[in-house]
């Protein structure tokens, strides 16, 4: 999932950066593209977040486990 959202990321990054080349100066389009980052990379630190809790939580419940001797 994650591995998508740098893919749209860094589209959209290539496509901000076409757009400067082709016209010089930072246009409404441009403004339109900063927000989908923006927003791409709010999605990609949920993503991150969720998999690092769940590898916490792994990782937490593997030590909890003891065994009987």
């Amino acid at each position: 999932m994650t591995e998508d959202l740098y893919k749209q990321k860094r589209s959209l990054e290539l496509g901000w950066q076409y757009e400067y080349n082709q016209h010089g100066k930072y246009t409404l389009n441009m403004v339109d593209i900063d927000e989908k980052i923006r927003s791409i990379i709010t999605q990609i630190k949920a993503e991150e977040f969720k998999v690092a809790d769940r590898e916490n939580k792994i990782s937490e419940s593997a030590a909890q486990v003891s065994v009987a001797t």
